[in-house]
């Protein structure tokens, strides 16, 4: 994927089994657990690049949140800054090779941003 491509959407649901289950039957997606990520529910879209995941709804997410590919969330992140945004989750390890963050901008939408490659 190339910096700036939409990757992954976290769709916050109050119950993993009934939301899979409606995914599954209005999208045709395929929603598994991943070994490691337990209690994360993912999916991948049929054009087989963007995916996503069900969550547990929470006070912090409430609503489905996109995350987008970047070449530096470190970059970004000062960018961010630089145009008025403000950084809600600095740059965390997914994996060895991946990283996310989130960050609220000036209308106070929150987005997330990835970096690297997450193995399949």
């Amino acid at each position: 994927m190339a910096h700036g491509d939409i990757t992954h959407i976290d769709i916050p649901v109050s119950d993993l089994d009934r939301g899979a289950a409606f995914y599954s039957a209005l999208f045709g997606w395929q929603i598994a657990e991943v070994p490691g990520y337990e209690g994360y529910p993912m999916w991948r879209a049929p054009n087989e690049i963007s995916g996503g995941g069900l969550m547990l709804r929470d006070g912090n997410v409430t609503s489905p949140r996109s995350y987008v590919e970047v070449d530096s969330i470190d970059e970004v992140l000062a960018t961010v800054q630089d145009q008025g945004g403000t950084v809600v989750m600095p740059k965390s390890p997914i994996s060895e090779t991946s990283w996310m963050a989130t960050f609220q901008d000036p209308d106070g939408n929150v987005i997330g941003v990835y970096e690297g490659a997450t193995e399949t």
